[in-house]
């Protein structure tokens, strides 16, 4: 039963389909080609509430003035805001067949056929550009169109085009004008709303760009959205509110886009930005104000499309001259931010200021497109300019991550360190004496053992002894690790001795110690403690390698710093990244009999005489020590 549910569906489904394509083809189109109608008549209408019986009677016929594709719109004479147009539709072979008029200039437009009306038209705000398609009937060949056109503002007439067709051919057209503009602009429109809602949980000190990014693009989005015609066509019912959202997102643009500049660039030389920023705000304020105000009285209404938009317009071209010189300004700097949003508005600039400009020439006749790809190349400059911001504060974040990670660890081990020096301060002098006193013993007892078993056991309770007397010595060097007596050091000469003394034990383990020596490298301290710590990391070094390992050891001056760098390599087993993290704890060595003390004791040595000490290492590769210590300078006596 289940599997004949599944057909059943599937069936359904399929009839379903098909029946679309079916009462497609139930329209099929006819083979007539769409027929272009290049020519018509109009007329100037003194008195606004004339019919068409008036002007289709045989007196006025002398008043009809011929008019082609390319030559169709009239100037408006002063005070006079209708006009009349008739068309003379040829003979069709048509199924269905309509006439499509585009960019019909024109605020109310009434359409008869046979003295009936069958378009009609009226708009309460000042849009004038129409897109219409007007069905006919099968026997309306070979009649007269009559077309009443009103205005007050701009030219009358037809900008585009006529054309008789099937319904179908000339409705996908239709539908396609203005629609990219729809979609173009509901998506921005959506960017802006996700981004708003995103930079709800994003840091105060990012918000203020976040939040004016935003708004630009929902400016944007809202301009490019309602300036389509294709909602007027479509939704006439919203037209009015098409109209003065567009007058909404245009004020807001400026305001957001100045704020924009002054979380980047600052308030700019003598707070210009700053100060048109405060400008722009204040006139958005006082146009939102009027475009309220406008619905409610038509005095206002007419004030603010005429005066209201010559002085937006004025405003923006001021402004954008601005931002450009301020632009140059910055550009001039080698400010990267700048060049990249001075590509995207200088685009932007040209464009829309160019297109506006021409708006205005065209007395308002004129259907602006291009800016929206000048704007769309501005937005994609101020995304960048975000991003670049947001990957920056990033870097930085993670920066001083990693520091304040350094910074913990080293003030752990100085903790750690401090806690070790009261200790062993505390406990290695009352340890020590008694060691002593049984070290003598022993020797005692030794001597005067008769069996070499007893001596033997002697020898190694003694050699035991030893090794803890060195530890406590560490102890104590770690304790007290201060330089007595300190001097210049000749670092050639003391790596030179402490390369004597180490060759024997890294032969005997099958190494090789190279070493490469700058002269007149000088540093302050102790000789003693300083071979002591050098020596502890190259014995470690010795201890680390395998047949026919090496040591390295290289002594320069740091051109930059001008300290002394002092590195020890070797090819060794190297250490994990968390060995050298633990490098210099206490009681943490990978030596079976190992302390760690040595290398805990050379740390707190450098870091006495003023020095740093880091290794770098890799699992299999070796391990590399790098001293630093600031130079000195020795004093030459002159003879």
């Amino acid at each position: 039963m289940k599997a004949l549910h599944k057909y059943v569906i599937v069936i359904v489904l399929s009839l379903f389909i098909a029946s679309a394509f079916l009462a497609v083809s139930a329209y099929a189109q006819s083979s007539a080609a769409t027929t272009a109608i290049t020519e018509w008549e109009m007329m100037w209408e003194e008195d606004p509430d004339s019919t068409v019986q008036d002007v289709s009677s045989k007196e006025r016929e002398g008043e009809w003035a011929l008019f082609s594709e390319g030559n169709a719109s009239l100037g408006k004479p002063v005070d006079i805001d209708t006009a009349w147009m008739r068309v003379k539709v040829p003979s069709f072979d048509l199924v269905r067949p309509a006439l499509s008029i585009k960019r019909l200039t024109a605020r109310d437009v009434t359409i008869y056929i046979n003295n009936q009306i069958v378009y009609n038209s009226h708009r309460n705000y000042p849009y004038n550009k129409n897109e219409i398609i007007l069905p006919l009937s099968a026997n309306e060949s070979n009649i007269v169109v009559y077309i009443k056109l009103a205005t007050n503002v701009g030219l009358i007439g037809v900008q585009g085009n006529i054309h008789l067709g099937e319904f179908q051919q000339l409705e996908k057209g239709f539908m396609k004008y203005g629609i990219l503009d729809v979609i173009l602009g509901a998506a921005l429109v959506f960017i802006a709303c996700g981004l708003l809602i995103c930079f709800i949980f994003i840091k105060k000190s990012y918000l203020a760009a976040g939040n004016s990014l935003t708004v630009i693009i929902l400016s944007v989005g809202l301009m490019i959205f309602t300036y389509s015609p294709f909602l007027h066509m479509m939704y006439p019912q919203i037209g009015i509110i098409s109209y003065y959202s567009f007058d909404l997102g245009s004020t807001l643009l400026m305001p957001s886009i100045f704020f924009f500049f002054e979380r980047v660039f600052g308030k700019g030389p003598f707070k210009l930005i700053y100060r048109f920023r405060k400008l722009h705000v204040i006139f958005a304020v006082i146009n939102t104000v009027f475009l309220i105000i406008s619905f409610i009285s038509h005095e206002v209404r007419d004030w603010y499309t005429i005066f209201g938009a010559a002085v937006f317009a004025i405003f923006i071209l001021i402004s954008n001259i601005l931002l450009i010189i301020l632009l140059a300004i910055y550009c001039k700097q080698r400010n990267k931010e700048a060049i990249i949003l001075s590509v995207g508005f200088s685009m932007f600039a040209v464009i829309g200021g160019g297109e506006l400009a021409w708006y205005y020439i065209k007395q308002l006749d004129y259907y602006m497109f291009v800016w929206k790809w000048g704007i769309l190349c501005f937005l994609g400059a101020l995304v960048i300019i975000l991003a670049r911001r947001s990957i920056f504060n990033y870097e930085q974040m993670v920066k001083y991550s990693k520091q304040m990670d350094i910074f913990n660890n080293e003030l752990q081990r100085s903790e750690k360190m401090e806690i070790i020096s009261q200790l062993a301060a505390s406990v290695a002098h009352e340890v020590r004496n008694p060691l002593q006193v049984t070290r003598g013993f022993l020797q005692i007892i030794g001597e005067k053992a008769n069996s070499e078993k007893d001596k033997t056991f002697m020898l190694l309770a003694i050699e035991e002894l030893d090794r803890a007397s060195e530890i406590i010595t560490d102890f104590l060097t770690f304790a007290k690790p201060q330089l007595e007596q300190t001097t210049i050091l000749n670092i050639g000469e003391e790596l030179q001795q402490i390369e004597g003394i180490l060759v024997p034990l890294a032969t005997m383990q099958g190494g090789l110690i190279t070493v490469d020596l700058e002269s007149n490298l000088y540093v302050r301290g102790n000789s003693s403690k300083f071979k002591q710590a050098l020596i502890n990391i190259i014995k470690n070094s010795i201890e680390a390698l395998g047949q026919e390992g090496t040591i390295h050891i290289r002594a320069y001056e740091n051109k930059d710093t001008k300290n002394v760098i002092i590195r020890i390599k070797d090819n060794g087993e190297g250490m994990t990244e968390n060995d050298l993290k633990r490098l210099g704890e206490p009681y943490y060595s990978k030596k079976t009999k190992g302390t760690g003390l040595g290398l805990m004791v050379t740390f707190r040595i450098i870091e006495v005489m003023q020095g740093t000490l880091h290794f770098t290492s890799k699992k299999g590769f070796g391990t590399e020590a790098i001293i630093e210590f600031q130079q000195e300078i020795k004093e030459v006596s002159l003879l």
